[in-house]
């Protein structure tokens, strides 16, 4: 039986994450997997720019790896009936 935080890991697969980084941007896309060192790995991904005073700037990236070092917050879109809060990591 795998660890609870592995089946939670999985639940993940395939659903519309929000990651944001210390750097100020937000990526959006399908969460598809993390490698050994835990970096998210995301397709079909959207990169916002938060600037301070103007609204969010975004382009279509794709597929894009972001280290683990470097995210601030992951939430996921929707909830599970058996998760009570969407924040993963804050």
């Amino acid at each position: 039986m795998p660890p609870a935080s592995i089946t939670r890991l999985k639940g993940l697969l395939r659903r519309l994450l929000r990651v944001s980084t210390i750097d100020g941007r937000v990526f959006l896309g399908t969460f598809v997997g993390t490698d050994d060192s835990l970096n998210v790995i995301l397709i079909s991904t959207e990169e916002f720019v938060i600037n301070q005073g103007e609204g969010p700037t975004g382009r279509f990236v794709g597929q894009v790896m972001i280290p683990w070092r470097l995210v601030v917050a992951v939430e996921a879109q929707g909830s599970d009936a058996d998760s009570d809060n969407d924040a993963l990591y804050t």
